[in-house]
């Protein structure tokens, strides 16, 4: 393993994004969304994603270099247009217009078009809750997993995700993909020699498989069998058809074989509670707080929990990058 600081991280990101010839907006808004999933512990979309980042734009599915462009649409409505780059930049162009929609509505959502998305959702959610914001947000992917009862791939991991803000507290906060692992997790175990768990992925004929790259060649499954089919066909008309965008299937013949991050669109939603609830925000806010202190008295983890923990960690310690990772990512220096 290689020990390296958050700022190690970061310089070598950026460098390598800026060798490639991202333009500056787009190097630090990348490199702010892998250095999150490095320092909070989600190493699959950390560092190991920056060689899939590159491998885009040299497959000429991503622009380095494109402006994103924000339409005003509607009293609660938010669009930007990607033009091709990465979801980042995108993001946070839309984003001071989708918080003071919100704050006047009391709910407001961004669609987020044309855009490649390589990472998670929380990156996108977290920051809304700091604006005292409840918040959501979905993005279909390539179609790599099978609905409950197929055997062919038709949907992406489909993630979804989920922030409450707390008083003086980290968010409540989770994403998920609605297949049983994300995909870069099974990669990780083909990486690593080790078997996946079955209820993961099925082979080819639609038999359970613990080997990973079966899975990866044959299909991913959902969650919680036909609940998590039923919420993945939800993120596919959601923030595809709905918002104008692609679904997993177009995304994936959009890549034309490439093995590029995949194409399309996001939907983001920001809800005001206190917008909802006026002069009772405060005290109603403070019942949600029962709810979390139930499950923390029982033992249990908050879904957020472990992430925060990793934060804190790394921002003493660092992180730690298994040395072929590393050696992979020092040669996109060549």
């Amino acid at each position: 393993m290689i020990q390296m600081t958050l700022d190690q991280v970061r310089e070598l990101v950026e460098t390598i994004l800026r060798r490639h010839g991202f333009s500056e907006p787009h190097v630090l808004a990348v490199a702010g969304t892998i250095l999150a999933g490095e320092r909070d512990g989600c190493t699959s979309h950390g560092v190991y994603r920056l060689p899939g980042c590159v491998a885009t734009l040299k497959a000429g599915k991503v622009s380095p270099t494109a402006e994103p462009e924000v339409f005003d649409c509607a009293p609660s409505v938010v669009r930007v247009d990607a033009h091709g780059a990465f979801a980042q930049c995108a993001y946070l162009a839309g984003l001071p217009l989708l918080v003071e929609k919100a704050r006047r509505t009391g709910i407001a959502i961004l669609a987020i078009n044309r855009c490649v998305h390589f990472s998670a959702l929380w990156p996108e959610v977290e920051p809304l809750t700091e604006q005292g914001l409840v918040a959501l947000a979905f993005t279909p992917s390539h179609a790599w997993v099978a609905p409950a009862g197929g055997i062919r791939p038709l949907f992406g991991t489909n993630p979804i995700a989920f922030g409450w803000p707390r008083p003086d507290k980290p968010p409540f906060l989770f994403d998920f993909a609605t297949s049983a692992a994300a995909r870069g997790e099974i990669d990780l175990h083909r990486r690593a020699g080790k078997p996946i768990p079955l209820g993961w992925g099925i082979d080819q004929d639609g038999q359970p498989t613990t080997d990973p790259l079966t899975a990866l060649n044959g299909a991913m499954l959902t969650f919680g069998g036909h609940k998590g089919s039923a919420l993945a066909a939800m993120v596919e008309l959601i923030a595809g058809p709905m918002i104008g965008d692609l679904t997993s299937a177009e995304s994936l013949a959009f890549d034309e074989g490439t093995r590029s991050s995949p194409y399309g669109g996001e939907l983001i939603i920001a809800i005001d509670p206190r917008r909802i609830l006026g002069a009772e925000a405060d005290q109603h806010l403070q019942r949600a707080e029962a709810v979390f202190e139930g499950m923390l008295g029982q033992g249990a983890r908050l879904p957020s929990q472990r992430r925060y923990e990793a934060r804190a960690r790394s921002a003493v310690e660092g992180v730690r990058i298994p040395e072929a990772m590393y050696a992979e990512i020092q040669a996109l220096l060549a």
